[in-house]
């Protein structure tokens, strides 16, 4: 095998912006992208292999056909032949909705043994005022939550940030949260689409009624825990690995490079994403496959691949995630 590179995926709503096809370097009419699904296992949003003789064969195919050479014995046992992880790319135009994510035992529960959503978000850029949210400022019960959804003061307990590029937020399943206007983010998740939507701000759908909220679902995911800070630290030493976020689901790293830096896979025993956020370069591997990467391009590394380079044009920044 060798790394693999993947058809575009865009979808268009109506909060969506103009900002992830010029990211990625790509023409086309379609408009308001606010999703460009990098990286998908989803059933009916397959990632389709765009380069080298697996080229038309989608992530699934793969995963049934390679198994633990692709994915890592350890992850093909743990997940099956479901790919584990959804990459995207978000451009928020206007404020998403405030949402909760169950966790994979109370998925399993409610929705026929599907996993949770613990997911993280890197601002990729952020205009003037852009903000998002994340987290509970103070302990309210759940009770108090559904309350403060009634009577529209739900925001008054939420941590809103002003954002800028490179931050780093950690979103484990239960933590309220909501991308807002302005944010182009990198989102990396458990391969699951169940959201239960908290708040939406008063607004109508496109048949002129308040759209549906989950006050009730929500009111059993939500972790009730508070943090003093919800944003991520993270070191910034140049020409090697910056782990910035660690959990049982993803390990994700960034890279800010401007000379060669490899990357030893062998002992991990899992797939390796590569996500290329700024510039352009090469990726070769241990066999001496070698793959332009540039801006906005995402290559999967299969399990079985040895070592890695990243060879800069200038400068790159990269992020890189795997299942520990």
């Amino acid at each position: 095998m060798y790394p693999l590179k993947f058809e575009n995926i865009f979808k268009s709503v109506v909060w969506g912006g103009e900002k992830i096809a010029p990211f990625k370097g790509v023409e086309t009419e379609q408009h308001n992208i606010g999703e460009s699904w990098e990286l998908s296992g989803v059933k009916g949003d397959e990632s389709v292999v765009a380069n080298g003789v697996l080229a038309g064969k989608t992530i699934s195919e793969l995963t049934a056909e390679y198994k633990g050479r692709l994915l890592g014995e350890k992850v093909y046992a743990e997940t099956g032949e479901e790919f584990p992880l959804l990459i995207k790319f978000i451009d928020a135009r206007d404020d998403l909705s405030i949402q909760v994510h169950p966790d994979d035992e109370l998925a399993a529960v409610r929705h026929d043994g599907s996993k949770g959503k613990t997911e993280m978000w890197y601002v990729v850029q952020a205009d003037e005022k852009a903000h998002l949210m994340s987290g509970l400022t103070k302990e309210i019960s759940p009770e108090e939550y559904a309350e403060k959804v009634e009577n529209n003061t739900i925001t008054e307990v939420l941590h809103d940030y002003d954002v800028k590029a490179g931050d780093v937020f950690f979103l484990p399943a239960g933590r309220i949260h909501s991308i807002g206007t302005g944010c182009f983010i990198a989102e990396i998740q458990q391969t699951s689409n169940i959201t239960y939507r908290i708040y939406d701000f008063g607004r109508t759908g496109l048949d002129g009624k308040p759209r549906e909220l989950h006050t009730e679902l929500s009111k059993a995911a939500i972790d009730y825990t508070v943090l003093p800070d919800y944003k991520t630290a993270y070191e910034h030493k140049p020409n090697q690995e910056n782990e910035i976020v660690d959990c049982e689901y993803f390990t994700t790293s960034l890279y800010e490079i401007d000379q060669p830096v490899s990357k030893d896979m062998e002992g991990l025993d899992s797939f390796m994403i590569v996500i290329c956020m700024e510039g352009q370069g090469e990726l070769t591997d241990d066999k001496g496959n070698t793959v332009s990467l540039r801006q906005g391009e995402t290559v999967l590394l299969p399990a079985c691949t040895k070592a890695f380079t990243l060879t800069p044009e200038g400068k790159m920044k990269a992020l890189t995630s795997y299942i520990r």
